[in-house]
């Protein structure tokens, strides 16, 4: 697609909003790191949003994987109430009910056994900089030894933004203006070949997304995460799984990598747990658990009676509501959905459960958000030619319904610019 005809559809998807006041308060007082805001919302409620002017919006998107519940929903409402009127803060010089009833909680669902524990922090970037951590930790050198220098990722995965995370993010040009990265941290190819011939006894850690989200909801070859959970244990590393965006049951498992019956060492996790509140943690294994020690690890917030007490009632309600199991039944529905749209701009659709990357057979990603917005429906563009699906895990019917007819006359409105038509997939330039 050129440049003009995606210009052309994201001016005719904006040309009924102009510059308001908060758009130059934004413009004038937030860092430039996100670029412009593409509206101000004031309120939501279940899978709907409003903005400034009143008009209503199907969230299909939920802030990228996190508002698990919905918006506003009254468990969450309730916990975050109670808790605060209650108690929110005392540092980690202390415990609070509400901590170690959430660290139970995570331990039982990842099926930790007795040998788990919780590290908590507040963002999935702080779950990923803790698991790095214990990679070191786990490849320190000890008596003698040369000690495990070596720490493996993905290309095109995305772990988290902060120094050590960006490390392990395999995307050059997000790493380039940062340079040099925290050394050792190694980026392979997706392949199973790639993981045979990168891993040996000098490897302390390899880190894997079950879904790359950020790459365009890209799954993992078939038997992956079976081949590295048997090559890191052959050569005695770490497989810390980050299921940030997978986790909280948004795959059809409470995470994603129950779906490959296996057992890492760690994983981390965060977005869902909270369903709008900042909270992330790092869950860890069997030997794994025995590697922190007092003064190697902290934060001032990190596990805080309030946040903790809000994951577990998210937790719990996802729980109670067979929220896990709607996610397998809904996926199916909304993948259904895009098919029947028919669109010439459609090839398919990648992921699992609610979490959904629709292939486009072009690069107009931008363009269809564009126009989505316009018709009341937010998405997300992971990259150039895929549409990120993430709704709540609380959706029905009635908003699957809402978004095959706002998701279909986005898709018409960047085809019509295309010129394309049902049987043509071969776009033309604009007259």
């Amino acid at each position: 697609m050129s440049g003009a005809v995606s210009d052309t559809v994201s001016e005719a998807a904006t040309s009924t909003t102009s510059t308001t006041g908060w758009q130059d308060d934004a413009a004038r007082d937030l860092v430039l790191n996100a670029g412009d805001r593409y509206a101000l919302f004031e309120r939501g409620e279940g899978a709907h949003l409003w903005d400034d002017q009143g008009r209503r919006y199907l969230d299909f998107l939920a802030g990228i994987a996190v508002v698990s519940l919905g918006h506003g929903h009254p468990v969450f409402v309730e916990a975050v109430s109670r808790q605060a009127a209650t108690l929110a803060h005392v540092s980690n010089y202390f415990a609070t009910a509400p901590q170690l009833e959430l660290a139970a909680r995570l331990k039982r669902l990842a099926g930790t056994g007795e040998s788990g524990r919780v590290y908590f922090g507040n963002s999935g970037a702080e779950a990923n900089e803790a698991a790095f951590k214990l990679a070191r930790l786990h490849g320190a050198a000890r008596d003698g030894s040369a000690g495990r220098p070596r720490i493996l990722a993905l290309k095109n995965a995305f772990h988290g933004r902060t120094m050590g995370t960006l490390a392990l993010t395999g995307k050059p040009g997000m790493q380039e203006p940062f340079a040099p990265m925290v050394p050792g941290v190694e980026s392979l190819d997706s392949t199973i070949e790639a993981l045979e011939s990168a891993l040996d006894d000098r490897v302390a850690a390899l880190f894997v997304e079950p879904i790359k989200g950020e790459a365009g909801v890209v799954d993992l070859p078939e038997g992956y995460l079976a081949a590295a959970r048997e090559l890191t244990t052959r050569h005695g590393a770490l497989l810390i799984i980050d299921e940030i965006q997978t986790g909280a049951g948004r795959t059809g498992a409470w995470f994603a990598f129950q779906h490959a019956g296996i057992t890492p060492d760690a994983i981390t996790v965060a977005k869902g747990i909270g369903s709008g509140f900042p909270i992330g943690a790092l869950i860890t294994f069997g030997a794994a658990s025995e590697l922190f020690y007092p003064g190697t690890h902290g934060s001032t917030f990190g596990g805080n009676a309030l946040a903790t007490a809000v994951s577990s009632a998210v937790l719990a309600e996802i729980e109670r509501a067979g929220l896990v199991e709607n996610a397998v039944v809904r996926g199916a529905q909304v993948r259904a959905a895009v098919e029947a749209i028919g669109s010439p701009l459609v090839e398919g659709c990648r992921g699992q459960g609610l979490l959904i990357g629709v292939a486009l057979r072009h690069p107009v990603a931008g363009a269809v958000v564009a126009a989505a917005q316009e018709h009341g429906l937010i998405v997300n563009a992971a990259n150039e030619s895929t549409i990120r699906l993430a709704p709540a895990l609380t959706i029905g019917d009635v908003e699957i319904d809402e978004f095959h007819d706002l998701f279909g006359k986005a898709l018409r409105t960047v085809a019509d610019a295309l010129l394309l038509t049902e049987n043509d997939t071969t776009p033309e330039e604009p007259k």
